[in-house]
């Protein structure tokens, strides 16, 4: 969960070090002091969590394990249609429970065992070279908390829903785990902002939002539209363009909606070059040299 690309309710701890987490008035949970108290407590286990040791578990209610089983229902449905073949693979190597939300550390132990990668809690916001340069070392920090259960089909920020359903899924299939890693090593040597603020760019647009030509049809592939139920359904309506560094790096992107414009490979080898190609490249003193 970089900067870069989502919003967050901003997780604060005051003097007497009390954590609380900062909900905007149009947040589904600014008006249930539960909820709160639920997201602050999961948000100081997370601060307190130090690298390598285990992942601490959270007690849900049963209404986020109705959240769950919900959503991850009609998911299951959209991904069968829509979604490629890379990430139904690694859903399926994850095998993640259908009955309730599945623990963090349980679905880092999965992703470990097919890839190497393996989850670890963020409380918020993640500044975005901590983020990238997690990844480069094949953790991917993710946060525990799930969406408020009045709204189950959307959240305004990133959840469990999104981390495990979504990127889980990418980091248990073994050559979209290694492009992560690709994106961590070019930010982790990368020193200018504009260089870095490409590489974000390309991740939204592939790694988030991402589709992929299959047998003549366009599959999504990026984990924001594979963990959206709604957008799932119309993704088909966006402006769909070549893949192209530079186009990329100058749309601009929106959290707040659909995405109007997205990116398409040729196909998931098309995509694999193409960002393998550009990761492996891009320098701080001509970003577009690779375009």
């Amino acid at each position: 969960m970089s900067k870069e690309a989502t919003l967050y309710s901003p997780v604060i701890k005051d003097e007497r070090g009390i954590v609380s987490v900062v909900f905007a008035k149009d947040h589904p949970g600014y008006d249930d002091p539960e909820y709160q108290r639920h997201r602050a407590g999961i948000a100081e286990a997370a601060l307190r969590y130090v690298p390598g040791q285990p992942v601490p578990d959270v007690v849900y209610t049963e209404e986020e394990h109705a959240t769950w089983r919900l959503v991850n229902a009609e998911l299951a449905e959209k991904h069968r249609r829509h979604a490629c073949r890379e990430f139904l693979a690694g859903k399926e190597r994850l095998a993640l429970p259908d009955d309730r939300l599945p623990q963090l550390g349980e679905a880092s132990a999965a992703i470990n065992e097919a890839t190497g990668f393996r989850f670890s809690p963020a409380a918020g916001l993640v500044e975005v070279r901590d983020f990238y340069g997690s990844l480069a070392d094949r953790r991917f920090q993710a946060t525990q908390y799930i969406r408020h259960f009045s709204m189950p089909r959307f959240s305004p920020e990133p959840d469990m829903i999104h981390e495990v359903v979504g990127h889980g899924s990418h980091l248990s299939a073994q050559r979209l785990a290694d492009l992560y890693e690709l994106f961590g090593k070019a930010v982790r040597r990368l020193r200018s902002k504009e260089a870095v603020g490409m590489v974000s760019s390309v991740f939204w647009f592939a790694m988030e939002y991402g589709l992929v030509r299959e047998d003549g049809d366009i599959k999504a592939c990026g984990a924001s539209l594979l963990s959206s139920c709604a957008e799932l359904e119309r993704f088909q309506e966006a402006d769909i363009r070549p893949l192209d560094v530079a186009s990329m790096a100058g749309q601009g992107y929106l959290v707040e909606q659909y995405q109007p414009v997205l990116f398409c490979a040729d196909s998931f080898a098309h995509m694999e070059e193409f960002l393998s190609t550009f990761l492996i490249t891009v320098s701080d003193a001509d970003p577009l040299a690779t375009t």
